[in-house]
């Protein structure tokens, strides 16, 4: 078995481009996602090693030292780091030559060739799902015997092998959270709508819609959800509560755990047997009956990708959902005591002054505890980034993912609706959404009844005020 090392490379000061965020760019609070993208072939590579360098504040010099002691290097990389994990890559081979080194992630799944005819020094990417392809490489399979690898033989040429099938049997997965325990502080990972410190990781993979912006589903984990056994995920619950006393909430990132209602009942009665609190990522059309299971089982906290609030553009991204049958899964969960942290987007196909307006009226009008307003997002690969290069969407001067210090910026333009119109409406939908009376009266409550709330919320809005200032600034 090769010595390998599995790095979230360091990037952007604050990046959550880690191998798990849907995302990846500077957040207007703290907030990382769990590496689960590269923990779960890290739990496949006996003797390896994690480390995520954004999250923990460590630095190409505090990285460099492990390639003396290495075989073998994994990358996760995203389109906006890739630039960033390039030089990473560089000084890596640099400090020792006889390093292999292979990327993996969506942004080198939908561009193998590309990828590696960017940089000389990378040995090999792996496509689409690679935990399989990882560990067959990690335990010395000849590059051109591993289904699912692109790789660079001896003479310089790119070689791109057949694909892998993907993972049926998930329970054939090894669990993420020991890798967790081993190479993690896990009190480093933060997002503003869980209880901190909260742990993550997946039940199942795959999304059946067809969201046109969304990056795994179309990238690497498909459109098919397959899910582990409820008991393989209570076995990982029961061994992650044992190991992280300290863990106030578990948060399941599969993209839709409501996609299979039969099972995420089932799931929820077996986690409330464990008296531990959960939340997960939903689509607004989980019927009451459901939502009441959960809630009864210990779920606090939705996720809840609600985009826009107009009927049209749910139309133009595919989204599969009705803005009345999301007002009424809405109600519900206020209803029933669940908590909601609702995402919206900004600048999607048919995006007008008009319907930003609708959209910000829609958010208030609903009003779930808390929001995350984002910019639409075309990352290669998608259905999104195709639409924008057919119709010459992206703006010339603005193209970019991310600025220089890694916050999001408004790559798309339209006839009708300008990049700075798209970018400065964040703000506007921000402001109007929590500084409302009874909003504001509400997260006030929620600080007075916990001294912890009180330092958390003050916190945040220090480093949410900052992220304005900077937003006016590169405007």
């Amino acid at each position: 078995m090769m010595r390998t090392l599995f790095l979230q490379a360091p990037s952007f000061h604050g990046f959550d481009g880690g191998a798990g965020a849907r995302y990846h760019a500077r957040r207007e609070i703290r907030s990382f996602w769990y590496p689960t993208w590269l923990a779960q072939p890290a739990a496949m590579v006996e003797g390896s090693k994690l480390i995520d360098a954004p999250s923990h504040r460590l630095k190409l010099d505090d990285v460099l030292p492990e390639a003396h002691q290495r075989d073998l290097v994994v990358i996760h990389t995203s389109t906006p780091s890739f630039p960033s994990d390039l030089r990473t890559v560089r000084a890596l081979k640099a400090a020792n030559p006889k390093l292999v080194i292979g990327l993996i992630g969506a942004n080198v799944a939908v561009d193998a060739e590309g990828s590696l005819r960017a940089c000389q020094d990378i040995d090999f990417v792996a496509r689409n799902e690679f935990d399989f392809t990882i560990q067959e490489v990690a335990e010395g399979r000849e590059l051109g015997r591993v289904p699912g690898l692109s790789w660079r033989a001896a003479d310089g040429r790119i070689v791109h092998n057949e694909d892998r099938a993907i993972v049926e049997d998930m329970d054939r997965l090894p669990f993420v959270s020991p890798v967790y325990k081993r190479d993690l502080v896990i009190e480093n990972y933060f997002s503003g709508y869980l209880k901190h410190p909260y742990l993550s990781f997946y039940t199942g993979r795959g999304c059946k819609s067809r969201c046109t912006f969304c990056l795994w589903p179309q990238t690497v984990g498909g459109h098919r959800y397959r899910v582990r056994s409820v008991g393989h995920v209570i076995d990982e619950l029961k061994w992650a509560r044992d190991a992280f006393p300290q863990v106030k909430e578990f948060f399941f990132d599969d993209d839709t755990l409501t996609d299979n209602l039969p099972r995420v009942e089932e799931l929820a009665r077996a986690i409330g047997k464990l008296g531990i609190t959960w939340s997960c990522n939903a689509k607004a059309n989980v019927p009451r009956a459901t939502l009441k299971v959960m809630k009864d089982n210990g779920l606090r906290l939705f996720v809840v990708g609600y985009e826009s609030g107009n009927q049209q553009i749910l139309h133009n991204i595919k989204k599969g959902m009705r803005i009345d049958v999301a007002e009424r899964f809405t109600r519900d969960c206020h209803e029933l005591g669940i908590t909601i942290h609702g995402t919206f987007i900004l600048g999607l196909p048919g995006e007008t002054k008009e319907t930003i307006e609708e959209t910000i009226r829609f958010a208030a009008d609903i009003n779930p505890h808390t929001i995350q307003v984002s910019l639409a997002a075309p990352y290669p690969g998608t259905f999104l980034h195709r639409q924008a290069v057919d119709n010459g969407w992206f703006d010339p001067n603005h193209a970019e993912l991310v600025d220089e210090s890694g916050t999001q910026m408004a790559p798309l333009q339209y006839p009708h609706l300008s990049h700075t119109e798209i970018f400065q409406s964040v703000d506007a939908f921000y402001r109007r959404f929590y500084f409302r009376a009874p909003k504001i009266a509400s997260i006030v409550g929620e600080m007075v009844r916990s001294p912890e709330m009180m330092k958390r919320r003050l916190r945040e809005g220090v480093e949410f005020f900052r992220f304005l200032r900077q937003r006016e600034v590169a405007a």
